[in-house]
């Protein structure tokens, strides 16, 4: 006993050692963030020009400050915020998500496993027949018998390289990987809430723009119709005017087509066919555009991205795959020891001459295996090098969508206010020549290029107008959608 004794005090020491040990391969450091003082090129102005009209007020950029969780509420639109309310309890996607993250996570809880002995209870009985011959017998008879046996085994598996501890690391971060996932699904649920109801009100603008023009033509067509009957004017005019209206008529169907693949798109994010329908309508003069502006400082955008923080959890992921590969290539110490006993009858299973245990070490150490382990090795670390490739593209990529959406609001409100330029002077052109044309000053041609140009001009405003407010969406979205200040974690179930 005294042996075993000691045996198992140097397997206990074995344990210890390499509970402490360190761990090979790469220790995960946070990428630096680029070095700007600035997202976009030039300064932004204070704030953006005004226009009197729809949508036309102007926004002010804050430098520094924080995007809200709850972003769209500036819009100050009770049917958005009860829409974007029920596409996080309902979306599909959001569910996916959600069950996705605790598959990571459970993941992660099993690999943890891996720094604990492994312990085992078996047990059995065996009816067996023993020939004379196994027994040492030279008769024709046999040994019939029952054997009972029971047991305890442990083995462990030193952790002497980190191997274990990469695995647990490698299986955390993507656990993170996961969690910015649905950071990512939240963002993209919402956005698409929003950008949809404000994409529907500006189709209703334009259908009911549409109608009007329609209706104004048609009017006209009368007129010429009776004109013509009279002998004032010739057919080629009526004709012309017929023509025009029925170009005019001809943009309307796809409008509507354009409102019922959106309300559609909507009905999906809640979670619901189209058929049952029950979505409000949405309308731009119902809408407040957010005048105050957050402008995020470029040292937090990449904490503020869930896109830069996943692309950061992959290349953790890959750091982590690289000490296990490494690790692989070491020598494996497994520790074991068992307890049990065997007898002829149940009753005696735990007497003291059934008692069976034992108590070892094993070493494993690879020497050939073609190598293997040393190009998996390799594989490792180009792996790596591909995810903190990928990591520069996406944080890149993140600085040029703010950047664009910040200049976009810049560009919006100045083509908000040429726009309102534009419907005004074709308005005042087109009654200018109507009265030109009653009077005979002008041929008729100029009426309808004056209703054309004006037209034109009233469907470019309403773009405009719902323009200010979806890319006003466009940068709460870049900036990160606000998810770190979200009172508990987005849409994060139990796991």
């Amino acid at each position: 006993m005294r042996g075993v004794k000691r045996l198992g005090n140097l397997l206990a020491l074995f344990a210890a050692w390499a509970l402490s040990g360190c761990a090979v391969g790469p220790d995960f450091l946070r990428p630096d963030p680029p070095q700007a003082e600035r997202i976009t090129e030039e300064p932004l102005p204070a704030q953006t020009e005004s226009a009197d009209t729809l949508g036309g007020a102007s926004q002010t950029f804050i430098n520094g400050a924080d995007v809200p969780a709850n972003w769209w509420t500036f819009y100050k639109s009770e049917p958005i915020n009860n829409l974007v309310e029920e596409a996080l309890k309902a979306n599909p996607d959001l569910e996916a998500a959600q069950a996705t993250l605790r598959q990571a996570r459970q993941n992660y809880y099993a690999a943890q496993g891996g720094l604990f002995p492994q312990i085992d209870a078996s047990g059995g009985v065996t009816r067996e027949r023993l020939s004379s011959v196994q027994t040492g017998g030279t008769g024709t008879g046999g040994s019939i018998f029952t054997l009972y046996n029971a047991g305890v085994s442990v083995s462990y598996l030193l952790d002497i390289w980190g191997g274990t501890r990469r695995e647990i690391e490698a299986a955390g971060a993507q656990a993170d990987f996961q969690k910015f996932q649905l950071d990512a699904s939240y963002i993209t649920v919402t956005s698409n809430v929003v950008t949809g109801a404000i994409t529907e009100a500006s189709l209703r603008a334009q259908i009911a723009a549409t109608n009007d023009i329609i209706k104004a033509q048609s009017q006209e067509l009368g007129v010429l119709n009776q004109q013509f009957e009279l002998g004032a004017i010739s057919k080629a005019d009526v004709l012309s005017q017929q023509a025009q209206l029925a170009q005019i008529q001809a943009t309307l169907p796809p409008l509507e087509q354009q409102l019922t693949v959106t309300r559609n798109q909507l009905a999906t994010l809640i979670g619901r066919v189209p058929s049952q329908g029950g979505i409000a309508q949405f309308d731009l003069a119902k809408l407040e555009l957010p005048k105050d502006i957050p402008v995020s400082v470029p040292s937090k955008l990449v904490e503020q991205r869930p896109d830069v923080r996943a692309a950061e959890a992959t290349l953790h992921q890959a750091a982590a795959e690289v000490g296990v590969a490494t690790a692989n290539m070491l020598p494996q110490i497994t520790l074991s020891a068992s307890y049990g006993g065997q007898a002829l009858a149940a009753g005696n299973l735990f007497s003291a001459p059934a008692v069976t245990w034992s108590l070892g070490a094993s070493v494993l150490q690879a020497i050939f295996h073609g190598g293997t382990l040393w190009y998996r090795r390799g594989a490792a670390k180009a792996a790596y090098e591909a995810a903190f490739a990928r990591y520069k593209s996406t944080v890149l990529s993140a600085f040029a969508d703010v950047a664009n959406s910040l200049r976009a609001l810049e560009t919006d409100a100045q083509a908000l206010k040429a726009n309102v330029l534009a419907e005004q002077s074709a308005r005042g052109r087109l009654y200018l020549v109507r009265e030109q044309f009653r009077a005979g000053a002008v041929a008729y041609l100029s009426v309808l290029d004056a209703e054309r140009t004006y037209d034109q001009a009233r469907i470019a405003l309403v773009r405009a107008q719902a323009a200010r407010y979806a890319d006003t969406a466009a940068l709460f979205v870049a900036l990160g959608g606000g998810w770190w200040n979200a009172p508990a974690p987005i849409g994060d179930a139990k796991s």
